[in-house]
């Protein structure tokens, strides 16, 4: 791409992410004081005031920010807000970011600089799956004092990540069982081999489960269905917030209950950060095809 990117914090996906660009560009990074090792490739900056040339991209983390001000920054104990990144950026660059709010994304805009999700786009949203999944079960055989091979499990959605997680966990040799709305993603589940179940049909049938893998953005599992759950079986929630699970209810229940955000980013940053360099590789080509070349 030959372009001038500056990698703004981050967790260690941002880092990997660098050190990807950094192989066909000059990277920059800031908001890595602590330890986040990156190739040589890629020159790290104290202070946003250190940067004596503009870039032609700026790359913001998954998520960008908590407050709406300031750049998500756990490797660093300095605070980067947005606001300050508007004047190292060149006229016509392009912010990234992943899970982009309408407060941040207005930051930038209302200075007319074009503003892209990469995490909005289904090859990085299927490829994170992919990290996603293979995490959760990692997790689970760790929980577990038995074996996966042989456990019912359960699934409560039919996304990207329940997909990929029926894949993987049909390699042990499990008794899945996906739980759903639509008639036709019930349908897709029989097709990969599944039992089936209706969200509505849950009560009547999720005291027989050993493991529970919660997809769905919304909270399924509430006091009703949390109190039939087996206290040998374990929850996992892969939900982002508000998550899949009351668990206030579950901790006074004593239901064993896991929510793992940000998953990709702790069980495979190297491989997510590569996932993230593609995406922005990709949403580059487009632009430069759709604009002429230019």
């Amino acid at each position: 791409m030959n372009k001038t990117f500056f990698i703004v914090g981050g967790d260690l996906r941002s880092a990997a992410l660098a050190d990807v660009l950094a192989e066909n560009n000059r990277v920059f990074a800031i908001g890595f004081d602590r330890t986040a090792a990156m190739s040589e490739r890629v020159q790290m900056a104290d202070s946003i005031v250190s940067f004596s040339e503009r870039a032609d991209c700026i790359v913001l983390p998954l998520p960008v920010s908590s407050d709406g001000i300031t750049v998500n920054t756990p490797f660093s104990g300095k605070s980067i807000s947005l606001e300050s990144l508007t004047h190292i950026i060149k006229e016509d660059g392009i912010v990234f970011g992943g899970l982009i709010s309408p407060e941040v994304r207005e930051i930038f805009e209302k200075r007319d600089l074009i503003v892209a999700d990469y995490a909005v786009r289904e090859e990085f949203a299927v490829l994170n799956a992919v990290a996603t999944a293979e995490g959760a079960v990692q997790v689970a055989m760790e929980e577990l004092a038995t074996t996966l091979s042989g456990r019912k499990i359960l699934i409560l959605g039919a996304g990207r990540i329940a997909k990929v997680l029926i894949g993987v966990l049909s390699g042990f040799h499990t008794d899945i069982t996906v739980a759903a709305r639509k008639c036709s993603d019930l349908a897709w589940a029989q097709v990969f081999g599944c039992r089936s179940v209706p969200i509505s049909g849950l009560e009547k049938v999720i005291g027989g489960y050993d493991v529970i893998f919660n997809t769905v953005p919304a909270v399924i599992l509430d006091e009703n269905k949390l109190k039939k759950i087996s206290r040998n079986c374990l929850v996992i929630d892969l939900a982002s917030k508000p998550g899949g699970v009351d668990l206030n209810t579950a901790g006074m229940l004593g239901v064993r209950t896991i929510w793992l955000l940000s998953l990709p980013g702790k069980v495979a940053p190297v491989t997510s950060g590569k996932v993230i360099a593609d995406t922005i590789g990709n949403i580059l080509s487009e632009r430069s095809v759709s604009h002429g070349g230019n």
